[in-house]
């Protein structure tokens, strides 16, 4: 994270920790943000603000209390089926489903399926939330899949961490990019991925590779023995295995 901020900081962006926004007022020249930074208080001035906090289901205008099902803060009440818990008739999915699943655009159409064959061929799919990787496209792309590291020590996991910052590795340098890294979690005995967190570029891509290895249970090696195309980012694997 600190090399994602360091970097986004030399591109000319100004970050903002710890900020929490009080309010956005508009002005005749534009916007003025109220934050509370640092126990301080902070105003910015803006011609855009983009607000990026989540996804609100819209179903306010479905008059759901007149067929008793029951909605929360993050949408309908589903079950495992995606099913309504309080009207077995209603089934719900994507940002209208106050699911376990994380709030994505591909795991709204893998809850889409879910619904389509729960509701013409019964109850008898259920929602698996295995492996999702999550990407932030920053420059460059900030990318996870599995357990973070604070998750694998809750959970009183046997795992050993595998880390580096890579731009000096050629995969970073051929693209003159001077901020790359990578943390692996690896399961000691069994020798599984349990997480994958990279940076740099392509990670939005290579991400998917781990999300494979994790949602089938592959072991390090069979990463360690495979060959990937060179000079392409994936064939950097192996090594931080």
């Amino acid at each position: 994270m600190e090399q994602l901020l360091a970097k986004t900081r030399k591109l000319g962006a100004t970050v903002e920790l710890e900020a929490e926004v009080k309010a956005v007022e508009k002005r005749n020249l534009g916007l003025t943000v109220h934050a509370h930074v640092a126990r301080s208080e902070k105003t910015f001035d803006a011609d855009l603000v983009v607000h990026g906090a989540g996804r609100v289901p819209d179903i306010e205008d479905l008059n759901l209390a007149e067929a008793k099902v029951e909605t929360g803060m993050r949408g309908i009440e589903v079950n495992e089926y995606m099913q309504s818990v309080s009207n077995p008739a209603i089934y719900a999915a994507g940002d209208a489903a106050a699911s376990e699943g994380p709030p994505l655009t591909p795991v709204a159409g893998y809850q889409g399926r879910i619904v389509a064959e729960n509701l013409l061929k019964g109850n008898h799919v259920k929602a698996k939330y295995v492996a999702i990787p999550t990407v932030a496209f920053t420059i460059p792309p900030l990318a996870s899949v599995g357990m973070s590291e604070d998750l694998a020590r809750k959970k009183d996991m046997n795992f050993r961490t595998t880390r580096e910052i890579t731009s000096s590795w050629y995969s970073s340098r051929r693209v003159a990019e001077n901020c790359s890294g990578f943390k692996i979690l690896i399961e000691e005995q069994s020798e599984r991925i349990l997480g994958a967190h990279l940076l740099g570029p392509h990670a939005d891509e290579v991400i998917n590779l781990f999300a494979l290895a994790i949602a089938g249970n592959l072991p390090a090696a069979r990463f360690r023995d495979t060959l990937f195309a060179y000079p392409t980012v994936a064939s950097d694997v192996h090594y931080m295995l």
